[in-house]
């Protein structure tokens, strides 16, 4: 069994650093899921009206709305920090973990429209993470 200190020595060799092509695709799609996040995050803050009401369509009680809002909002602020990408991102996969399901328990067809965004979101950290490809070595 490696010890930490090896764990970490062999991550850093196996880091293959991205081309500026690679990394500026993983900004992108990083940067449109953010968008895209925030946008969502912002309206149930504000609780504007069709953040209410889908939740209220959805059968959660309108007063979850804000909290959701801020789970998403901090969620997503640290996905886009660079330092704390990684935990945003599995942050954001529950989040989304939790929207599919509630998709999926209405019975709503768009249901795989949160799986799309999570695979958004781990696309465009492993496009722009050396240590995240380290970690998980693709082959072609």
């Amino acid at each position: 069994m490696l010890s930490v200190a090896q764990t970490a020595s062999v991550s850093k060799t196996q880091a293959v650093p991205a081309s500026k092509k690679t990394l500026w695709a993983g900004r992108i799609i990083s940067g449109l899921v953010v968008a895209f996040l925030l946008f969502d995050a912002i309206i149930k803050v504000v609780k504007l009206a069709p953040a209410v009401e889908g939740t209220a369509r959805l059968g959660y009680p309108v007063s979850v709305v804000l909290p959701l809002g801020i789970v998403l909002l901090v969620s997503t602020a640290l996905y886009a920090i660079v330092r704390t990408s990684v935990l945003g991102a599995i942050l954001l996969t529950g989040y989304l973990g939790g929207a599919t399901a509630t998709q999926v328990r209405v019975q709503d067809p768009w249901f795989l429209f949160p799986v799309l965004l999570g695979v958004l979101v781990w696309t465009g950290l492993f496009l722009r993470d050396d240590r995240l490809r380290a970690l998980i070595p693709l082959r072609t």
